[in-house]
């Protein structure tokens, strides 16, 4: 409530013509009241923001490996390792390592972080998983499909045995921002299968000896 006080304008000090002075005082107490019910009402219709999560495929021991066989299940023409390397550079090769890499520096090619330099390798390599979920998208937005059944089947593209699979090996060189990039990317282009290992000696064999253009692997004996 607000009060007026004229300060009983008519005595005997006031002069004639003088503008009577006027003290004005507000009451908030019922503001505090209206400020109480908003929160709390907020605090109810308001849903609170949910975390973002994303699963991460860490490797398994080799103890864990049920046979040879489990471990060669993944073929070599379906495979990319990448190594981030400094000034976010990302360097990369397709299957495993062999005398041929080691010896050739352009086994390993480079790339960056842009949608030109190692999305569009993922996407190409994987193009087949990322029209599906394309398609799978669509279907979802058309209502043909609920929340539960996208993810089910979604699941199953990413998981497919004939899926492209990422091997992630961070350098000491490479920064934190580095790795968030490359896990966006295994988002982005629908890589259900990826790990982060460390760095071998012979992915630092083949890293030194690309940038050398070939001089590493003349001075050096080649890992086994």
């Amino acid at each position: 409530m607000a009060e007026v006080n004229t300060g009983g304008g008519g005595g005997h000090g006031a002069k004639k013509g003088q503008p009577k002075k006027m003290n004005l005082r507000v009451d908030f107490t019922p503001m505090v009241d209206m400020n109480m019910l908003l929160l709390t009402f907020f605090m109810f219709c308001t849903s609170l923001s949910k975390p973002q999560i994303m699963d991460l495929v860490l490797p398994v021991k080799d103890d864990q490996i049920i046979n040879e066989d489990e471990k060669n299940k993944v073929k070599d023409s379906k495979a990319i390792t990448l190594l981030l390397g400094k000034d976010d550079k990302v360097y990369y090769y397709f299957g495993k390592i062999d005398n041929s890499k080691y010896q050739d520096y352009t086994s390993v090619q480079e790339a960056d972080y842009s949608p030109d330099g190692l999305r569009a390798i993922l996407l190409e390599r994987n193009a087949t998983a990322v029209n599906r979920m394309v398609e799978l998208k669509r279907r979802k937005l058309r209502k043909e499909i609920n929340e539960e059944e996208f993810k089910e089947q979604s699941s199953k593209i990413k998981d497919d045995p004939e899926g492209q699979v990422v091997v992630i090996k961070p350098t000491d060189e490479s920064t934190y921002r580095n790795l968030v990039d490359v896990l966006d990317e295994m988002q982005i282009c629908s890589i259900g299968k990826y790990a982060i290992i460390e760095m071998s000696e012979g992915d630092d064999f083949l890293l030194q000896n690309y940038l050398t253009k070939g001089v590493y692997a003349s001075e050096r004996e080649i890992p086994r």
